[in-house]
């Protein structure tokens, strides 16, 4: 392929996008890896039923009738519950436990970050070249955004369901569940399980919420350039105040997509958990809105938002904040 002919699929210093969204998204993973452990189980019914089952060995019952103690409404109270889970975990797990499924985390987060990254960077580039005449705006971006989560959600749909099933394991949820189940402890053992017991189809299981989410990826995409944008118009280029600014770009427009599109990552965990004595509760995506929301409430699907909350936005923030200054010093340095 010529060169004139690459230029026109394959932009300038494409590797930098790969390389960035990798670095930024361990990194971000990496901090904020023990509000990933409290989202997931907040999000999973199994959670919750074992921490009903927990409290009443440790309450009683009363009258016949299980009273749970009532805490501060609000968004607060998510706050609360979140501190308390993570030092729960860090007493009767082990500090380990915070960092539950991180190995399957990075394995999924490098890719995923590479590819989504990469695809968005070349993407907005290809797409306003080809017809937009070289011109980026918000039809782009999205246009962008849209495709790479698209293809970023086939490509590692089976380490989420791999990461989701390994945060689930623990001493609380192991109750309800196998013997087999109890003695997982690495991604090679979940991995091997699911093949043996759901086949090919298990590794895809909460694919359609995820692709439900690629909404999220999209407003988040838009909202950060007209960010980033007003960021660097207020302040210019270079010095403290515009990476400063970045940094809150990231952040505002990760907090605003997760507040708008949240609901799609409780469905997806439901999709993803393992069956209990055979049984598969979660069967797809509207049967799951449907009965999450019959037995639980709708309230329920912000189950995890707090801690969910906590570990996205400063991820966002990190993540963002590598991603850019990998792509200037590539560019600094040619």
């Amino acid at each position: 392929m010529s060169d004139t002919a690459q230029s026109k699929w394959i932009p300038a210093k494409s590797w930098q996008h790969f390389v960035g969204g990798a670095i930024g998204g361990m990194a971000g993973a990496i901090v904020t890896s023990p509000f990933d452990v409290v989202k997931t189980r907040l999000q999973s019914s199994l959670f919750r039923e074992s921490h009903l089952a927990v409290n009443v060995v440790a309450n009683g019952m009363n009258g016949g009738v299980l009273t749970m103690p009532q805490g501060r409404s609000g968004l607060l109270r998510h706050f609360v519950e979140t501190t308390h889970i993570i030092r729960d975990i860090y007493r009767d797990e082990s500090p380990r436990a915070l960092f539950k499924g991180l190995g399957a985390t990075l394995v999924g987060v490098i890719p995923a970050r590479s590819i989504n990254f990469f695809t968005y960077g070349n993407g907005k580039q290809i797409i306003a070249q080809r017809f937009n005449d070289g011109v980026e705006n918000s039809y782009v971006h999205l246009g962008a955004a849209a495709f790479a989560g698209i293809v970023t959600g086939s490509v590692t749909n089976p380490i989420w369901v791999v990461k989701t099933r390994l945060q689930l394991v623990s001493n609380h949820a192991a109750a309800l569940q196998s013997t087999s189940q109890r003695s997982l402890v690495s991604s090679l053992d979940m991995i091997k399980q699911i093949a043996r017991e759901e086949g090919i189809r298990g590794f895809y299981k909460g694919l359609s919420a995820s692709y439900l989410g690629v909404t999220e990826g999209t407003i988040q995409w838009v909202l950060y350039e007209k960010l980033k944008r007003l960021n660097t118009e207020s302040h210019g280029k270079g010095g403290f105040r515009e990476w400063a600014g970045m940094l809150g770009s990231a952040g505002t427009a990760k907090c605003v997509a997760s507040l708008i599109t949240y609901p799609h990552e409780v469905l997806r965990t439901r999709l993803r958990q393992p069956m209990v004595n055979g049984v598969k509760k979660y069967t797809g995506l509207v049967q799951t809105l449907r009965l999450v929301i019959a037995e639980e409430g709708a309230r329920s699907l912000y189950g995890g938002l707090s801690a969910h909350l906590m570990r996205v936005v400063p991820n966002a923030a990190v993540m963002f904040w590598v991603y850019e200054g990998i792509l200037r010093w590539g560019n600094d340095s040619s």
